[in-house]
């Protein structure tokens, strides 16, 4: 598929508005760098142009690889065609520490700046190696504020065009937005047929956020639950269209004004899941969505999904 049919969401915070395509290619994966750095080159080659990293994948450097390969070969023009997303890991999320993070991210990145760079996580976690989940001893106190400070200078400095969030609830957007100069542009949520999040959505849309869907086929091997690729109703609906059930759950994030972020190594899938733009849902398809019985995958305690918090 071409990039240039790919549909885009323009991202607006204060003067700064910048086109973000609304299918994203996620770079979590356990696969080698060399395997994740061929991986991202045919993703380019597919026509994914929007990249999503994390310090905490271990991408960061293989993306970075796989933009000077596709721009010395001739894959892409320029690197202002891409859209690249990093984020600030928890061990990071204090005020004197963003920074640093985003000069080590550009750094491995081989790039002056980031699209768009997000808090990965509303909590901040003490120095250290630490399993995740985190145990209740690597917590400590998130200073949003002062965290916000500094991903405002960031974008002031131009290291990202543009900041945001993820894993945030409505309660601490409140919060954040209460004092924020510059608003969040994004919060990336685990989202799809069996997560909803139809009071979050709401949220963000009144408050001009855009939403990006992570896990939007589930998450079979991170979190061990199958719950979207195994669901029956979704069957059904890709029978009915002759598409498959990824491509069901892909479009009817796409029809929600969602983005989204998706992750497959496998070069067929990767093509499939770009091959939702020319078909629709109907409204019994809609009905038989809103039957599926709710249950959040990524469930890791009050300290981050407590809306009192």
């Amino acid at each position: 598929m071409s990039s240039s049919n790919i549909p885009h969401v323009v991202l607006q915070s204060s003067s700064n508005h910048h086109k973000m395509p609304v299918i994203g290619f996620g770079t979590a994966s356990t696969s080698s760098p060399i395997d994740t750095k061929e991986t991202m080159l045919e993703a380019i080659k597919l026509g994914y142009r929007h990249f999503d990293t994390a310090s905490k994948y271990g991408s960061e450097k293989s993306l970075g690889e796989a933009i000077a390969e596709a721009l010395q070969i001739g894959l892409i023009a320029s690197r202002d065609e891409l859209f690249i997303t990093s984020k600030l890991w928890c061990t990071d999320n204090f005020p004197c520490l963003v920074l640093p993070a985003i000069y080590k991210t550009l750094e491995s990145l081989k790039l002056e700046y980031v699209d768009l760079y997000l808090i990965h996580w509303p909590i901040s976690v003490k120095p250290g190696t630490w399993d995740f989940p985190f145990p209740e001893e690597a917590l400590t106190s998130f200073d949003l504020k002062g965290v916000w400070q500094a991903m405002e200078e960031c974008q002031k400095q131009g290291l990202t065009k543009l900041i945001g969030v993820s894993n945030f609830s409505c309660h601490k957007l409140e919060n954040l937005l209460y004092f924020a100069t510059i608003p969040p542009s994004v919060n990336q949520v685990e989202l799809n047929p069996t997560w909803q999040q139809k009071e979050l959505r709401e949220f963000c849309e009144e408050k001009n956020i855009i939403v990006t869907a992570y896990s939007p086929l589930g998450s079979g091997n991170f979190w061990g639950l199958n719950n979207v690729m195994d669901n029956e109703l979704l069957k059904q609906i890709g029978e009915a269209h002759g598409k498959s059930i990824a491509q069901v759950s892909l479009r009817w994030l796409y029809e929600l004004g969602v983005t989204i972020v998706v992750k497959s190594y496998n070069k067929e899938r990767m093509k499939q899941n770009l091959e939702i733009f020319d078909w629709a849902l109907t409204k019994d398809d809609y009905a038989k969505i809103d039957e599926i019985k709710q249950s959040r995958m990524c469930n890791l305690g009050p300290e981050i999904w407590d809306d009192e918090k």
